[in-house]
């Protein structure tokens, strides 16, 4: 071939480095993301656990549904296809009882300014929602403040000659009663717009490995976890406030956490200082 015995010698060489760094890569093992090791941490947890009290084990013939809850519908979330949320639901659990199981930072979150009021705790977050599947809406009606906000896309597919809808109590409602399909896309709506995919992608009987105690059910066996948006002053602190036309903060908007906001912004007494407008944040690695 024309090659020289020391250009030989090299190529051997660097072949036989190169045999060993991809020997070394086949041997590696693979690391798990943090989700993952966080659903591993959970399934340990709750392997063949079994309830203190016979009174609390699940009945033999149960059904058992695994049910994936995604983020809300928004623009920046149509490329993540990770749910937010994996739930186990026994089939003699309430539809009240899934919903009370799923965590979005929208129930926590307070629209409006607060710049005069920062210790003002606002009592009116809406509890209004519901489920809709198979041509039901499953309305939260619990609370005296409950509203059906079903009835308006009720109105509205009436008037355009869409197929009838009904109506139930989701507080009413067991999963064994309803009629659903595997892997389909059901709605969860709440806080008026934020509106959740709920899909549930499997459905068997309990077996030995199954937690057998119905006390902690909805059992959470998945959880997406986010990175939390830090105060920009401390770098330490989860985010309570951003403010805008602040004079006292390095950007507009600025996020800040409670005790750097407090600091800056008030006084000994309580008293504002200069003029800013002050909204409460609530970050969405809250539920981490």
């Amino acid at each position: 071939m024309g090659v020289g015995a020391e250009t030989m010698a090299e190529l051997k060489s660097i072949c036989r480095q190169r045999k060993r760094r991809q020997d070394h890569k086949a041997n590696l093992k693979i690391s798990k993301n943090r989700h993952d090791l966080y659903a591993d941490e959970l399934e340990r947890l709750i392997f063949g656990r079994k309830p203190e009290s016979a009174a609390d084990i699940i009945p033999e013939g149960e059904i058992v549904l695994t049910i994936n809850v995604y983020y809300p519908a928004t623009p920046e979330r149509f490329s993540s296809t990770r749910p937010h949320m994996s739930l186990l639901m026994t089939g003699s659990h309430t539809l009240a009882e899934f919903k009370d199981a799923i965590c979005c930072v929208s129930d926590l979150q307070v629209c409006g300014e607060f710049s005069n009021t920062p210790d003002v705790a606002p009592d009116f977050i809406s509890k209004s929602s519901f489920f809709f599947f198979e041509g039901v809406f499953y309305n939260d009606m619990r609370f005296p403040e409950c509203q059906d906000i079903s009835k308006t896309t009720i109105e509205w597919a009436k008037a355009r000659n869409f197929p009838p809808y009904t109506q139930a109590k989701m507080e009413d409602t067991r999963f064994m009663d309803l009629t659903i399909k595997v892997g389909f896309p059901y709605l969860y709506c709440h806080q008026g717009d934020c509106e959740h995919l709920v899909i549930i992608t499997d459905i068997r009987l309990t077996h030995q490995s199954d937690c057998l105690d119905k006390k902690l059910y909805p059992l959470l066996i998945r959880k997406d976890r986010l990175l939390t948006q830090k105060c920009a002053v401390c770098h330490v602190f989860i985010g309570r406030w951003f403010t805008t036309h602040d004079q006292f903060a390095p950007s507009d908007p600025c996020l800040f956490c409670d005790k750097c906001f407090r600091m800056l912004h008030y006084d000994a007494e309580g008293n504002k200082l200069g003029e800013f407008l002050a909204y409460p944040y609530v970050d969405q690695g809250a539920f981490n």
